[in-house]
């Protein structure tokens, strides 16, 4: 069943050509495991989630840069197409790559719970499943919800195979090849 799951609906290039026509309309869609999703607008707790992200990030590893909502290839077979709230690579790591770039050069992917029911259910289950196909060595989830963040890592067979949850307060470890300690405290400020 899984495999029929995973096929996708429409050639890449047709979800491609649709998702830049929806951009221009303010619409930002994903294509993951075969199925299209909209992804929803960020409010502005969640930006300053990732302006917090982005600023710890530079701090500690100025060699690494985080692009907000860049456009990835994902999956097994790289057809899934997804746009992280960020994505931690070298400073000029996506240079020269277009609108939906190979996702070789990420160190982490980071993705910040939506109140969005769809947009939430991708985050927490079909992205980590993708992430992991793809072989981004972390995914770090801030779960607005939970008033947790989750720090995936060590990619084999298709998923994570570490998980850790730390509570907003506490600090959290991003392990190798990020090597960056979150304090989560001010992350408390930021949910509802």
């Amino acid at each position: 069943m899984a495999a029929v799951e995973d096929r996708p609906q429409m050639p890449t290039e047709e979800f491609e050509r649709i998702a830049r026509a929806a951009e221009r309309e303010g619409v930002r869609m994903e294509f993951i495991h075969g199925r299209i999703g909209v992804k929803a607008a960020p409010d502005g707790d969640h930006m300053e989630i990732i302006r917090w992200v982005m600023k710890q990030c530079m701090q500690q590893r100025p060699d690494l840069w985080l692009y907000p909502g860049r456009g990835l290839r994902v999956g097994t077979s790289r057809r899934g197409h997804a746009k992280p709230d960020g994505v931690l690579a070298p400073d000029g790591g996506f240079a020269g790559q277009g609108e939906w770039a190979d996702a070789d050069r990420a160190l982490m992917v980071v993705e910040v719970t939506s109140y969005d029911r769809d947009t939430d259910r991708r985050d927490r289950d079909e992205k980590p499943r993708a992430y992991a196909e793809t072989g981004i060595p972390v995914h770090l989830l801030v779960d607005r919800d939970g008033g947790e963040v989750l720090v995936h890592s060590e990619p084999e067979d298709g998923r994570y195979v570490s998980l850790v949850r730390r509570p907003f307060g506490k600090p959290a470890v991003l392990p190798d090849p990020v090597g960056i300690t979150l304090d989560t405290e001010p992350l408390k400020a930021w949910v509802r």
